[in-house]
């Protein structure tokens, strides 16, 4: 049984219990071809279902799978780590990847943690409570630079929001390939091999069809290239290009 498989079988078995106990029970995290298998299974689960990542337009969202017969309130199990420099003056340029490798370093499992989000010099850490005290506990330093962190368990306060450079263009149509070769500087062949390959989500559905169309509002991932908001108000130019503009996540 091959990773799609056991992922199935794993949101079905899910949906199955949730309904069975009359309890809400939630998935992991799940990355991007995570999530479109659990849009694949709609017709097949038990159960309501509802994703959340903690944040509007997080990429990394957790499924909670809620039987019909629910009499309880209930609340997703992740909480919000946000860390920040011990000496502000003395740290260094942090990414996304220095973070995550210093996380990984500890051993944690991949999919007990959500979307890390950095703004200027502070850090927001999506993760589930299973682990939030390891990671507050060993989780003091990044690269060379030292971090204190505090747990921000109602996540619902935060105004965690993605930054993004913006870019505006013209292009032929709105195509998802000529849309991804212009956002990435590809060719329309490059462009279309990613999509063979299974590595292009629009709204976190896998996209394969070179003719599939962007709608103003959709978010659109590139697997090793990144991910950006596709806007439109579909006004032409003088040569009948498509104006856009390329909203890329930092």
């Amino acid at each position: 049984m091959n990773e799609q498989e056991l992922c199935r079988k794993r949101l079905l078995d899910l949906s199955r219990q949730a309904d069975r106990k009359g309890i809400v029970l939630f998935s992991d995290f799940l990355n991007l071809n995570e999530q479109n298998i659990f849009h694949s299974l709609q017709k097949e689960l038990y159960t309501t279902a509802k994703l959340s990542g903690g944040y509007e337009q997080a990429e990394r969202q957790m499924v909670a799978f809620i039987p019909d017969a629910l009499c309880y309130e209930w609340s997703y199990p992740f909480v919000c780590i946000h860390a920040v420099p011990q000496y502000p003056k003395y740290a260094e340029k942090l990414t996304h990847r220095d973070v995550l490798g210093a996380l990984m370093h500890l051993g944690l499992d991949r999919s007990k943690i959500g979307d890390i989000v950095l703004l200027e010099n502070d850090i927001y850490i999506f993760c589930s409570e299973t682990i939030s005290d390891f990671i507050m506990d060993q989780f003091t330093q990044i690269r060379h630079t030292m971090i204190r962190s505090s747990i921000i368990e109602d996540v619902s306060t935060l105004k965690v929001h993605p930054v993004f450079e913006e870019h505006d263009d013209m292009v032929a149509s709105n195509r998802i390939d000529a849309i991804i070769a212009r956002a990435y500087h590809l060719s329309r062949s490059e462009a279309a091999a990613y999509l063979t390959a299974e590595k292009v989500f629009i709204n976190g559905r896998c996209i394969t069809n070179c003719n599939q169309s962007c709608d103003n509002g959709d978010i659109v991932s590139v697997r090793q290239k990144g991910r950006f908001v596709f806007e439109t108000d579909q006004s032409l130019s003088k040569k009948g290009k498509l104006r856009v503009r390329f909203m890329i996540y930092k």
